[in-house]
């Protein structure tokens, strides 16, 4: 059986190498048109972001002021409250528990009330400009407590020192826009990557005729299923690399941030193991959903036409990385394919994902692959459906 599947792979590896068309368009041309392009919306538009009109912003003081607690009860969009030492609240602004840390001096009414010239007191405001809603609370809350020092004739400084404020790291910026941004892409590059060489392995044969050669051969009809189904995922796996690189290469184009030394060396060898691993299933789930709808299809054009829902569906799931916080942690959540794909590469790149919600998310799409593999070896011995005109 592996010498027929082999057998199968290489004439379907050779007849795709042997096509300078097919090379160009499905292995070169993604990732330089995707680099190409984002590079140019990079250098010309700028992303914005932010938070909906009704987000309240999580803050939390050391030593709190009593004028500045009364002053902000006026304020709706803002939830201050005490805590007991810098460390704490550190702490969970690095968790996100928090939005943005107000460190007073102590005895700050006092200080305040008493002063007349020279160093004023400093309040001292620290937030992670990787998360949207921090770096906006800091925003806000500067132009805040400026309205406030102006009420009381500027008797205190804001973060008036040489200390970083800016909690964040290289890290944290780049998982934040990588979890976002990356997900949705991967996914729409898997699947054209898939669809521009699956409909054409089996529909292409039907539509050409060939098909008929290969199903009297004395091979197995799983075989034949098998071998093209593995052949295919492997020039697939390669499409979605160059388009992968390509991504990557542009990105920080594209997000702004080219000068600001962002990149993906922050993700280890582990990481990409992960990653990989999770593209490779996904793409077997792909391939297989996609080689069904072409095995049902008379013409290449009919196949391309009938995935076209397939690939609307896999878009929107990719978005849902852009909203709620992070990658879900049930695991039910991921037994559903696609979705669950997904949600593993957002928390990959976040530096937030679960063993368990991985293995489990490869095993489903293994195993919903085999079934998909056998439906379709199924469709290969049915001469209705194979001979269909």
């Amino acid at each position: 059986m592996r010498s027929n599947v082999f057998t199968i792979m290489r004439k379907e590896l050779a007849r795709f190498f042997k096509d300078p068309r097919l090379v160009i368009t499905t292995l070169l041309l993604p990732g330089l048109m995707i680099y190409a392009v984002y590079s140019f919306m990079g250098d010309g538009l700028s992303t914005q972001f932010s938070t909906p009109d009704e987000y309240v912003y999580r803050v939390e003081a050391v030593n709190l002021s009593n004028h500045i607690k009364e002053y902000f009860k006026l304020i709706d969009y803002v939830d201050i409250n005490e805590v007991s030492s810098y460390d704490e609240g550190k702490e969970k602004l690095d968790n996100g528990d928090i939005d943005l840390l107000v460190v007073f001096p102590e005895k700050f009414d006092e200080l305040i009330s008493v002063y007349s010239s020279g160093k004023a007191p400093n309040v001292e405001l620290y937030y992670n400009s990787s998360q949207i809603a921090s770096a906006e609370a800091q925003v806000n809350m500067t132009n805040i407590l400026n309205a406030f020092e102006s009420a009381i004739s500027n008797r205190f400084d804001i973060n008036n020192s040489d200390k970083e404020y800016d909690l964040a790291t290289e890290k944290d910026t780049t998982s934040q826009i990588f979890a976002t941004m990356l997900p949705m892409l991967l996914m729409v590059f898997l699947f054209s990557g898939c669809m521009s060489v699956a409909p054409e392995s089996i529909a292409g044969e039907k539509e050409r005729g060939t098909i008929a050669t290969l199903l009297v051969t004395p091979v197995k009809r799983s075989e034949l299923a098998i071998g093209k189904i593995l052949s295919i995922s492997f020039i697939a796996l390669l499409s979605g690399i160059s388009s992968f690189l390509g991504t990557m290469s542009s990105l920080p184009k594209l997000m702004g941030l080219s000068d600001g030394g962002m990149d993906a060396s922050v993700y280890g060898v582990s990481d990409y193991a992960l990653l990989l691993s999770v593209i490779l299933s996904t793409i077997l789930v792909i391939v297989s959903v996609i080689s069904i709808i072409s095995a049902f299809s008379k013409t290449v054009k009919e196949a391309n036409t009938a995935v076209l829902p397939l690939m609307i569906i896999v878009m929107l799931i990719g978005v849902t990385t852009m909203f709620g916080q992070g990658a879900p942690s049930e695991a039910v959540w991921y037994l559903v394919p696609m979705y669950n794909s997904v949600q593993c590469m957002n928390a990959i790149f976040a530096f937030s994902h679960s063993t368990v919600n991985i293995i489990t998310t490869l095993c489903v799409n293994v195993s919903i692959s085999i079934v998909l593999l056998i439906v379709l070896a199924k469709m290969f011995s049915s001469e209705k459906i194979m001979f269909s005109k």
